[in-house]
Parts: structure tokens; sequence; C-alpha cells
């Protein structure tokens, strides 16, 4: 029985790590974008964009 608590408490951790490591996988495009003039205005452009849609999209769920 000692095993099984043991094992059960190894998931949170597992499920951070898990997530962390996507996150930063997800990341690591933008990140690379970011290093040529360029495009760097247009991904700071793209990100407010795409914040500023989600929160109307739940503004308008949500009735506020």
């Amino acid at each position: 029985m000692k095993d099984f608590w043991k094992n059960i408490s190894r998931y949170p951790r597992f499920f951070l790590s898990s997530v962390i490591g996507l996150i930063l996988i997800i990341i690591t495009p933008i990140r690379n974008l970011f290093k040529l003039p360029k495009l760097r205005i247009f991904v700071i452009f793209l990100i407010i964009l795409v914040i500023s849609t989600t929160v109307l999209i739940i503004r308008k769920m949500t009735g506020f």
C-alpha cells in the first residue's frame, strides 16, 4: 500500500513537468521569430491581436 501512495504522489510532478515541456516546445518557434528584426513587429502585433480577440470572445460569452 505504501508503494501505491508513492506512485500516486508522483503524478502531479509528472503532470507539471509535461505541461512545462509542452509550453516550452510551443514557445520556441515564436522566440526564434523574435531574432529576426523584420518579423519582430509582426509577431508582437500578432500576439496582441490573439490576446485581444480571446478577451473579446470571453467577454461576449460571459455577458460582460
